[in-house]
């Protein structure tokens, strides 16, 4: 299949912005308030970082990064030789991911993040809100970005303004992102304090669920007619974004302390987010709503003992 790539210029693509801003005006003002607060925490670790005082974090985050891209990497490769997999067994292992995805956001996230604003806070409660603050963060950035990122899903089509002067791979890639970069924020996070209990089951847990996620990226791409060495090296360079997303979540989350927990929740409400608003509805869409519940079970509960034996 030949793709017909169609350029987009800056100016027809910030009005095509700005008409979509008004017609979404409560969803624009959320992810302008969520970029905001994701710029300052950034800005005021970025010294600390590169002055060195979060050296082993940076270190633990691209590691983690790098290990999320390898799995990517290494699931999406079979589709070199692969055309398709049953839908069955597709929506069973994105269900698996799912899962995982849940149960880190759980162990790995939010409650090293409550345990974390509940010392710092001095009250249980006060730690917990900090923490939902930051998940709310979290969702107005993914749901904005979302909204206003042209994008293709497997099922429902091309969305987002502008997307009409977009070339598919760019929507393949965008919708890519839109999965990948909070992983890699995730991880970047959980390393943020150099605790390698808290980074490494959640990396474990993304790259493990990184695998399946790879080889369903490169079969979507291949079935919209795309041919089988493009569609790979789309997905495996998807999963150079999360090196990219860990270093910004060691950025948001090395500063002052308070920065840390709602770093956690940040990336933990993103993670949810990509998990019910993209990974459960497409697994639910062809009729495979029980093996899909299944493989999500099974995949919470490695995710759990990962967490209980790694942690």
């Amino acid at each position: 299949m030949d793709i017909v790539q169609v350029s987009i210029s800056p100016a027809s693509w910030l009005q095509a912005l700005r008409m979509h801003a008004g017609e979404h005006p409560i969803t624009a003002v959320g992810l302008i308030l969520a970029l905001l607060v994701v710029l300052f925490l950034l800005f005021q670790s970025l010294a600390l970082v590169f002055s060195g005082g979060a050296s082993n974090a940076v270190q633990y985050g691209i590691l983690g990064g790098l290990a999320g891209f390898a799995a990517t990497a290494l699931g999406a490769l079979p589709a070199l030789v692969l055309r398709s997999i049953p839908q069955r067994l597709e929506d069973s292992m994105m269900g698996f991911a799912a899962g995982m995805m849940l149960a880190a956001s759980a162990f790995s996230l939010l409650l090293p993040g409550i345990e974390a604003g509940g010392q710092i806070t001095g009250s249980a409660a006060l730690g917990a809100g900090v923490v939902v603050l930051g998940m709310a963060l979290g969702v107005m950035l993914m749901l904005g970005l979302d909204e206003f990122t042209p994008h293709e899903h497997e099922k429902t089509g091309p969305c987002g303004p502008g997307h009409e002067s977009c070339g598919r791979v760019w929507l393949f890639v965008f919708a890519i992102a839109l999965h990948n970069l909070p992983e890699g924020m995730a991880i970047g996070v959980s390393f943020s304090q150099g605790d390698m209990n808290v980074g490494m089951p959640l990396t474990t847990a993304i790259a493990l669920q990184d695998i399946p996620e790879g080889l369903a990226v490169a079969l979507a791409m291949i079935a919209a007619g795309f041919r089988p060495p493009l569609a790979v090296l789309v997905a495996i360079g998807s999963g150079f974004l999360e090196p990219v997303g860990a270093l910004l979540g060691v950025g948001l989350s090395s500063g002052m302390a308070l920065a840390y927990p709602v770093g956690l929740g940040l990336a933990a409400g993103a993670m949810l987010f990509v998990v019910s608003h993209e990974v459960i509805p497409e697994t639910h869409r062809n009729g495979h709503q029980r093996d899909a519940t299944l493989g999500l079970m099974v995949g919470f509960a490695l995710m759990m003992t990962l967490d209980t034996t790694l942690g």
